[in-house]
């Protein structure tokens, strides 16, 4: 038989291979010469079949059989991740503190030189732990018992201003020197504050001083003091003591203000009150605490805070009167009580009134219609504003408020001098208060822009008032016009036919002038 004839069948038939081809003989063909050989027996059917032939052959190779012996990939040493350990850690700070003792420069110079050896990002909880309690702490607040500690630590040290201070600038060299720690320290004082419960009172009293001085060189922001807003350390009290500590150490190293800037920048100065329970969540318990323990000028600060926030109620619900279309006489009323309630002065009242008015309406974007509108808003608010300008300091209160908006508010520029005319001649501000901030009572704000465009009508003020003056009338005003009808009429003083003939003449002739 042909050898073609005898592989073709071969391969259609596996089972007749061992008696076609001699016994143990391996034949190794390949299907393309195979296929060659096929086409040029069977002549014109032969691309069929060497197709046929193709994919029986290759569909009938014997396939590999799965191994368990699985491919073994190099890994780099760069991707290879360590076990976390601390426990070798430890031993390394540990063993370099007892070396060093009491002496902190000697500990900052070891702290900076084992950031070349050891793992710092790593290991930064441990690291502050065992600066700060000898060890590491479980959670609560206790140490460890498994592992190593030191008897040098903040915990350990005397408890007094000076060596807390020397400590915080231990903990400030090694943050300047591996700045990643900044973080990591960060979140350990929040984590060492909600374990407050865990340490004794002396522990406590060093941690806070500590902190005192690390906010006050603002080394941690200040809202780590969050942590203190927790419940279970409000309740017992633990949060108001830690934080009379805190901030007599704070206030030592900088001031109040250093304090009151600190709050702000995170939104703290409001939450004070919540180092208490809720049910003493007062000014006056809060003052009343603080200034026994020596710190009025927080319980100032406290009691100036609530007050800020009492005037941003007032000013939200005046402009909510307003929109309502409130009656003047119901507001005024309004205004007078809230002032009896939460004490605030006059001067500081008007200033609310001022920007509760300006805020209650939508100003035009064009700078010559908002002039227009300006003017006819305050005209409708004139009596409101009258009332609460009695004094002249709360005169020259408003005039800077409306310096200091027109400065602000740039298409606003323009209407300064109309403004104060509009309230002159509302008898709101007086001449007397106008030449006084002309002279002397402005403040920087568009200060040159604003003094020019007052500058005619004060020249009109200062010869207004010469000239009355020279046929011996006390002020050229409307408002010394109306005294004089008050003073002479006290019954009759809304129309000027019931003057006297002399006041009367005066009186035309100051309406004539001006």
């Amino acid at each position: 038989m042909d050898r073609s004839i005898v592989l073709f069948f071969s391969v259609l038939d596996p089972r007749r291979r061992s008696r076609l081809l001699p016994s143990g003989r391996v034949v190794c063909v390949c299907w393309v010469w195979t296929c060659h050989r096929l086409a040029l027996f069977f002549g014109s059917k032969s691309r069929f079949l060497s197709a046929f032939i193709s994919v029986s052959f290759m569909n009938n190779q014997k396939q590999q059989k799965p191994t368990l012996t699985g491919q073994r990939f190099k890994t780099r040493k760069r991707d290879e991740k360590e076990r976390f350990d601390p426990s070798q850690f430890q031993e390394s700070i540990v063993q370099g503190l007892n070396q060093t003792g009491t002496d902190l420069e000697a500990v900052a110079k070891f702290l900076d030189a084992s950031g070349a050896k050891l793992d710092y990002r790593r290991y930064a909880e441990t690291l502050f732990d065992i600066l700060v309690a000898g060890g590491m702490l479980a959670p609560g607040g206790t140490l460890s018992d498994d592992l190593t500690r030191t008897e040098y630590c903040l915990f350990t040290a005397s408890e007094d201003l000076e060596t807390m201070q020397a400590y915080a600038q231990v903990f400030n060299k090694l943050i300047r020197r591996y700045k990643y720690l900044e973080k990591g320290f960060e979140e350990e004082i929040k984590k060492l504050l909600l374990f407050l419960k865990g340490f004794t009172e002396s522990e406590r009293n060093k941690l806070a001083m500590l902190t005192g001085i690390l906010l006050a060189n603002g080394n941690i922001s200040a809202s780590i003091l969050s942590s203190l807003f927790n419940e279970n350390l409000v309740k017992e009290g633990v949060s108001a003591a830690f934080a009379v500590k805190l901030f007599k150490s704070w206030i030592n190293e900088k001031d109040i203000n250093s304090v009151a800037a600190s709050l702000r920048k995170v939104g703290m100065d409001n939450r004070l009150m919540e180092l208490f329970p809720a049910n003493k969540r007062s000014c006056e318990h809060f003052s009343k605490y603080f200034t026994d323990a020596g710190l009025k000028e927080l319980s100032d600060f406290a009691r100036n805070q609530q007050s800020i926030g009492a005037r941003k109620e007032l000013q939200k619900e005046l402009q909510e009167q307003m929109s309502r279309g409130e009656t003047l006489k119901d507001i005024i009323a309004y205004v007078r009580e809230e002032m009896k309630k939460t004490s605030i002065s006059e001067q500081t009242m008007i200033g609310i009134v001022w920007t509760s008015v300006m805020s209650s309406v939508e100003w035009n974007k064009k700078e010559e219609l908002v002039t227009e509108q300006a003017i006819k808003l305050l005209k409708q608010y004139s009596p409101l504003l009258k009332a609460f300008t009695s004094q002249g300091l709360s005169e020259l209160t408003l005039l800077l408020k409306i310096q200091e908006y027109c400065y602000d508010n740039i298409h606003f520029m323009k209407a300064f001098q109309k403004i104060v005319v509009l309230l002159y001649k509302a008898d709101v501000l007086s001449e007397e208060v106008i030449l006084k901030w002309y002279t002397e009572g402005h403040v920087a704000k568009g200060k040159s822009v604003f003094l020019e465009q007052m500058k005619k009508f004060v020249e009109w003020l200062k010869n207004a008032e010469e000239g009355v003056l020279n046929i011996g009338v006390l002020k050229f005003s409307k408002r010394k016009a109306i005294f004089c009808q008050k003073f002479y009429h006290p019954h009759h003083h809304h129309h000027k036919n019931h003057l006297t003939p002399p006041v009367a003449v005066i009186y035309n002739l100051i309406l004539t002038v001006r």
